[in-house]
C-alpha cells in the first residue's frame, strides 16, 4: 500500500530541498521525523509537514495501519516555476535575480495484514444519513393547494411568403454602357 503527498510552489531551490530529502529516503517514518526535527535547514520543516500529510493519507486510505512500519519509498524535489526579478545596478544596468521554487513529493509505503484490510474497508464507509421529514404543516399546505391547469400549446403560424428581390440598377462605368445599349 502506498500513499503520497505533494507540497507545491515551495520557495526554496530544488537543489537545497534535495539535500534534505537525501537524509530521509528509505528510512522509517519515526526515524524521518526525528531526523527532520534536528536538521538545521529551513526546508526541513516543510518536508516534515509533507511526510506527516503522506502518513495521514495512508491512514485515511487503509484505516488501521501500523504507522511505525511505514517507510519513505520515494522523496523527490522537482523544479517549479521560477520568478524573475531584477536588481538595479550602476549606469542604468539591471541584474536578473532568479527566485526558484520546487514541488516536493513524498511517497510512503507499508504492509497491511489481510484481516486488518478487511475490517478497515468495512469501517471506512459511513452510514447514510436519513433525510429530515417535512413538517406536518408544510404537507397540509401542499395538499390544500389546487393543481395548476396544464399549459396550452402555442398554435403554429403560417410561414410568410418570401418577397422576390428587386433588380438593383448598377452603378459605375458599366451603367452608362447598359443604358446606351437599350
Amino acid at each position: 500500500m502506498e500513499a503520497k503527498a505533494i507540497a507545491r510552489y515551495v520557495r526554496v531551490t530544488p537543489r537545497k530541498a534535495d539535500q534534505v530529502l537525501q537524509l530521509i529516503r528509505g528510512k522509517r517514518v519515526d526515524q524521518v521525523t526525528e531526523i527532520l526535527d534536528f536538521t538545521p535547514k529551513h526546508v526541513a520543516r516543510v518536508i516534515g509537514k509533507v511526510v506527516k500529510s503522506a502518513v495521514a493519507n495512508a491512514v485515511a486510505m487503509e484505516g488501521k495501519i501500523n504507522v511505525e512500519e511505514l517507510r519513505v519509498k520515494q522523496a523527490v524535489a522537482g523544479a517549479g516555476p521560477t520568478m524573475k526579478r531584477f536588481l538595479p545596478r550602476a549606469q542604468g544596468r539591471a541584474t536578473p535575480l532568479l527566485k526558484r521554487t520546487c514541488h516536493i513529493t513524498v511517497v510512503v509505503e507499508g504492509e497491511v495484514s489481510e484481516e486488518d484490510q478487511a475490517t478497515a474497508r468495512r469501517a471506512r464507509r459511513a452510514p447514510a444519513r436519513p433525510t429530515k421529514p417535512e413538517p406536518k404543516a408544510a404537507k397540509a399546505a401542499k395538499a390544500a393547494e389546487p393543481a395548476a391547469p396544464p399549459a396550452k400549446k402555442a398554435a403554429k403560424k403560417p410561414a410568410a411568403k418570401k418577397a422576390e428581390p428587386k433588380k438593383a440598377e448598377s452603378k459605375g462605368r458599366n451603367a452608362k454602357k447598359s443604358k446606351e445599349a437599350k
